[in-house]
């Protein structure tokens, strides 16, 4: 057991010493779950990182319109407006990547489902589509069909690499539920879990906070946590050993995520990108979302509360807006730029705060939860690594065939179960159109093993009719739905 004075004193030292204040009154096992987690904290970088945090809150609200350029032409591609050709070009690239084993995909997904009113993983949530497919499912079917499409392209099977990052309470649900569905097709030895790290919760003046006698008060310390977690939890050197020389990386709660897409995957790679983004158009001045753009010469997305309504407003002479490149949390990285920022880039990333409500002990040794926030949180976002690239290029792609969220309740009304579903169902009826069917209706949806991004339907729906509710399926898919 570790020797409470030379603790005392190690404390001490960074002014924590009252995290040891009810160390008389613990049970021998306590002090064990306190000593781990007081271990756990680096000490010599905590106090360092609330000083860096506190500068950054002191940042808040400072407007950054002077400062600010949108992103270049020359680094920014537009689906919607770049040649077929070359979009073929760059699939192209990407399959035979994917086809070579150099393709990763990190998906972030330690989040729960509580805002849905789900107790679980969100990944396990399902939107209530006919197939009754889980995020999961959808993700991991996708994967399996690009296999597929490179295969034919190239023929050569290469495998795709899934590392899941989820979070200390996410992560052994989400192993149950894998192996549970056998890992819904693919090998159990390319789907890697890690775990996201933590953070301490601090007091205003720099105190740690208790969330228990014997339990430091600690927060997830945000999606900008995968490059810290992928050096510590050996998902660099894996990627290393597997000769990984992409990762497409994004959050698990896009339905329309178009998971190691090989035109973006082909793009970046022909632009020898470092790192890049997916972004879609906003939808209006006061969309509430973070842009991409460039800030003192250097790539970052800024977000809506750092610039005044009349920047948001700006438009171009085409008439749009000037500052439209969404940010949607879907990036591209290479394995030597991820390499870098786990040696050098790292702690060199921006810290967020966010003032937030933490149950804390009272000296009375009592667990309360105020009602206004008593501290502060902090959070580190993927995007801050932008800055750090050397080659950095952006993808704008249609919002209606590659984003919509799933961040609430039905109640809310957008970014909902609903709209994701009816998101889905509209992208799918236009792929069946595209190959020359008619869905007579709303409710339609294709399964991944049939297509990936509307390719090769035409043999089973050219020059035919169906009634909605359609389920086009795969003989791999279970027997419910429709055909």
């Amino acid at each position: 057991m570790t020797d409470y004075l030379s603790l005392h004193s190690r404390l001490a030292q960074v002014g924590q010493e009252h995290l040891l204040k009810f160390w008389p009154e613990l049970s021998n096992d306590e002090r064990i779950d306190l000593v781990r987690d007081i271990e756990e904290l680096n000490l010599d970088e905590i106090k360092l990182y609330f000083d860096r945090a506190t500068v950054s809150m002191n940042e808040n609200g400072i407007k950054l319109d002077d400062r600010l350029q949108p992103l270049p032409d020359g680094k920014l591609i537009s689906i919607a407006r770049a040649p077929l050709e070359k979009l073929a070009a760059y699939r192209d690239e990407g399959l035979l990547q994917i086809s070579n084993g150099h393709v990763a995909v990190l998906l972030m997904a330690g989040g729960q489902g509580t805002r849905l009113g789900f107790d679980h993983p969100k990944g396990m949530y399902d939107v209530g589509l006919q197939s009754r497919k889980t995020l999961f499912r959808i993700q991991a079917e996708r994967i399996l069909k690009l296999e597929e499409l490179a295969q034919e392209a190239t023929g050569k099977r290469g495998h795709i690499t899934w590392y899941i990052m989820t979070s200390e309470h996410t992560v052994q649900p989400t192993y149950d539920y894998f192996v549970a569905n056998n890992f819904f097709g693919l090998k159990a030895e390319n789907v890697l879990l890690f775990e996201q790290g933590s953070l301490p919760c601090f007091e205003y003046d720099g105190r740690i906070i208790l969330d228990e006698k014997h339990r430091v008060a600690r927060a997830p310390d945000g999606n900008g946590g995968i490059y810290r977690a992928m050096k510590r939890q050996g998902i660099l050197d894996d990627m290393q050993k597997r000769g990984v020389l992409y990762l497409h990386a994004h959050s698990v709660d896009n339905i329309l995520i178009k998971v190691a897409d090989p035109v973006f995957i082909g793009y970046c790679v022909q632009e020898k990108a470092d790192c890049a983004a997916k972004v879609v158009e906003k939808a209006a001045p006061n969309e509430a979302v973070g842009v991409v753009a460039i800030v003192d010469g250097k790539y970052q997305v800024v977000e809506y509360s750092e610039i005044s309504a009349k920047t948001a407003e700006m438009r171009n002479s085409d008439g749009r807006l000037t500052f439209s490149a969404g940010n949607i949390c879907n990036h591209f990285f290479s394995s030597n730029f991820l390499q870098k920022i786990g040696s050098t880039f790292e702690q060199e990333l921006k810290l967020h705060v966010a003032k937030k409500k933490i149950p804390f002990v009272d000296n009375a040794g009592k667990r309360l939860t105020p009602d206004k926030p008593n501290g502060i949180k902090i959070e580190k976002f993927v995007f801050d690594v932008f800055e750090f690239a050397q080659k950095f290029v952006a993808m704008e792609v249609p919002r209606d065939e590659e984003f919509s969220a799933l961040k609430n309740s039905d109640t809310a009304g957008k970014d909902c179960p609903s709209t994701a579903r009816s998101d889905l169902h509209r992208l799918h009826k236009k792929y069946i159109e595209g190959a020359g069917g008619i869905v007579h209706g709303e409710v339609c949806e294709i399964s991944p093993f049939v297509t990936y991004a509307g390719e090769n339907l035409a043999s089973h729906v050219e020059g035919k009719s169906f009634t909605s509710p359609f389920y086009l399926r795969d003989s791999r898919d279970p027997l419910h739905g429709h055909l």
